[in-house]
C-alpha cells in the first residue's frame, strides 16, 4: 500500500490550502510505479474536486507523512 500526499489550494479562496491523502492499494509498489500510478489517482481526485488546484505531491508509506 502506498500513500500519495497531495497539497492542494482552493481556486475560490487562494489562501486556503490543505493536504489530501490518497491510498493506492497494491501488493508491492515501487517508487517509480507510485509516481506513474499516482498521476492517475490524482486525476480522478481532481475531476471530482474542480475547485481545488494541485500544487505538489509525493509518495510514501501510509502515515509516513503524519503530522506530529
Amino acid at each position: 500500500m502506498i500513500e500519495i500526499v497531495v497539497s492542494v489550494c482552493s481556486i475560490v479562496q487562494g489562501a486556503t490550502c490543505k493536504d489530501v491523502r490518497l491510498t493506492y492499494m497494491a501488493e508491492s509498489v515501487s517508487p517509480m510505479e507510485c509516481m506513474m500510478k499516482g498521476q492517475v489517482e490524482m486525476a480522478k481526485w481532481a475531476e471530482g474536486n474542480p475547485n481545488w488546484k494541485i500544487q505538489r505531491w509525493s509518495c510514501g508509506v501510509p502515515r509516513q507523512f503524519a503530522k506530529i
